[in-house]
């Protein structure tokens, strides 16, 4: 079995594109995702401040606006040239401060102006922003307290943000398209090309062959993860507060459950090509409907209340409340055990579906 692991790994390491692929789809949307969310950037794109008065009110604006971190502020611009950049994508909006805005004259300028695009997103951004700063501002004017405020009671108290929720999500992934598609395309390519069906004329166990075919993907799961923990902590300064052992033991039961996957589509598929279908059809509509970029309770109630049940959803959950939260895998084990009850009933169907040859 090891001389057979050590050509799994060979034939691995030969076939360079697949490989790469492997290893680079995950890190690019890494490196994508981390070029926007990644060091606590939270700016919602680059806006237009273009102050025309003096007063103090307007002053603190500007500093306000300058010290949120929720936009990147671009000041050099006109309004005219500000709504050409809008219209063309390149800035995210504009706010202009009048002339004479603060200043206590009945005929002062009362107010802020925001300027931008209906169909982008940071619109409502800049409104709050805006109408939060002015709300404080009548109040403190008029010298009246507010009556109702809002109280924060974290039940968290760890660091993280909208980077490290994604970067569990991207492990995900990762470990789900290298698994599903690398297995369901490898053994059906195998049994196209006959080797199964000869390897049951060997003294050649056939659990042997498997396991030394699992164990070779699992090398190169570890190894995309460990990529993509790297880049998401070194470069972009992700925060992992749980165990990255638990991690680590978590993503591979993930690729042992996609890898059963990806035998279950090798034993229901005829050739290479209709495994690569199969195995790309379950693979998108898993990726965007398991919480790999958004959480999904933002979903239709009715659209919730099944793609909670697929198989990348509850590994996820756990990965993160382990990952983000430093709780324990058995916190919520719910997920966990859909988790093993998934790898179990592939398990099951691949064993029925699945042959070295053809009938």
């Amino acid at each position: 079995m090891k001389k057979l692991l050590l050509a799994d790994i060979k034939m691995l390491l030969r076939s360079k594109q697949t490989l790469f692929w492997s290893l680079m789809f995950p890190l690019m949307f890494t490196f994508i995702f981390g070029s926007f969310f990644g060091k606590g950037n939270n700016s919602v794109g680059t806006v237009a401040l273009i102050n025309e008065s003096n007063t103090e009110l307007a002053k603190s604006f500007d500093k306000a606006a300058r010290d949120s971190g929720i936009f990147t502020i671009k000041d050099d611009i006109n309004v005219e040239e500000a709504k050409k950049l809008i219209g063309k994508d390149q800035l995210s909006g504009a706010i202009v401060i009048p002339k004479g805005f603060g200043e206590q004259k009945p005929d002062a300028p009362k107010n802020i102006k925001v300027v931008y695009d209906p169909a982008g997103q940071a619109g409502r951004t800049l409104i709050g922003f805006t109408n939060q700063f002015l709300t404080a501002a009548n109040l403190e004017i008029q010298q009246a307290k507010p009556i109702f405020s809002v109280e924060e009671e974290k039940t968290n108290t760890k660091q993280f943000g909208y980077f490290d929720f994604i970067l569990m999500g991207l492990i995900g992934m990762a470990l789900m398209n290298s698994s599903i598609q690398g297995m369901s395309i490898a053994m059906s390519k195998y049994r196209e090309d006959k080797i199964l069906k000869r390897l049951t004329t060997t003294p050649l166990k056939v659990w042997h062959f498997i396991a030394a075919e699992v164990t070779s993907r699992l090398l190169v799961n570890v190894i995309q993860v460990t990529l993509i923990l790297l880049v998401g902590f070194y470069m972009f300064d992700a925060h992992i507060n749980g165990s990255i052992f638990l991690i680590y033991v978590l993503a591979l039961l993930g690729a042992l459950l996609f890898q059963s996957i990806g035998f279950v589509i090798a034993g229901l598929s005829k050739t290479t090509n209709a495994a690569e279908g199969m195995s790309t059809a379950i693979a998108i509509p898993m990726m965007f409907l398991s919480g790999v970029f958004f959480p999904i309770d933002q979903l239709p109630k009715w659209l919730y209340s099944i793609v909670q049940y697929l198989p990348l959803a509850p590994l996820l959950r756990t990965m993160r409340s382990v990952a983000l939260e430093d709780a324990s895998p058995f916190a919520n084990p719910s997920n966990l055990i859909l988790v093993i009850v998934w790898v179990v009933a592939a398990l099951i169907i691949a064993a029925y579906k699945f042959r070295l040859a053809d009938e």
